[in-house]
């Protein structure tokens, strides 16, 4: 149970070294030197959990979703639009989320392709069902499609932020992306109950 526990450690403080890394210089200034360095761990043991930089930087992009819960609530739109508010909050300071995206715009991975951003996607893509289902949806709306459409807008819109302003100004961006969104997504009915600010009450970092 110990060696368990030691390697649970071990395995999240490279991740974090990883995405500090990654984050600050970028997938491809990254070396695995700096990250066994800032991790305070043995080569050994980096390499027994990924077995190459390529390996680690799968495992960020996939794990980076992890903290993030869904909420749920009679309206599964307007559960998606606070999502992506939790989301637009956590970039300005999560390593781990910051990393994966930087990696997922940046790098193009010569074995097994990632899909970029398909977990987000796919959680997105959940919701948007849901909604269906419950009639909030105009008829034409394809979930899978509209959820992939939502996803690269808004990272497009986070990237735009980054650039102007580190991040600062992402909440508001997302806020303006689900206004100009919401009417070729929303049936009528739903429409006018929606907040394109997201219910700050549900909103948890």
């Amino acid at each position: 149970m110990v060696k368990q526990e030691r390697a649970v450690r071990t395995r999240r403080a490279v991740l974090e070294a990883a995405a500090h890394v990654i984050g600050i210089r970028g997938y491809q200034a990254a070396t695995m030197a700096e990250i066994i360095q800032r991790a305070g761990v043995t080569k050994g043991a980096v390499y027994f959990h990924f077995r190459s930089k390529d390996a680690l930087a799968r495992a960020v992009i996939r794990e980076q979703t992890e903290p993030f819960v869904p909420p749920v609530s009679d309206s599964r739109l307007q559960d998606a639009i606070d999502f992506t508010h939790q989301v637009a909050l956590a970039l300005r300071s999560d390593p781990l989320l910051q990393a994966g995206t930087r990696i997922a715009v940046e790098t193009t991975f010569s074995e097994e392709p990632l899909v970029p951003y398909q977990a987000w996607t796919d959680i997105i893509t959940a919701m948007f069902a849901d909604a269906r289902d419950k009639g909030e949806l105009l008829p034409a709306v394809v979930p899978e499609r509209a959820a992939e459409f939502f996803v690269a807008a808004y990272m497009g819109v986070q990237l735009f932020s980054r650039a102007a302003t580190n991040r600062a100004d992402l909440p508001e961006r997302v806020t303006a992306l689900w206004r100009h969104t919401l009417p070729g997504l929303a049936a009528p009915g739903a429409l006018g109950h929606l907040d394109p600010q997201g219910r700050s009450a549900r909103i948890a970092v």
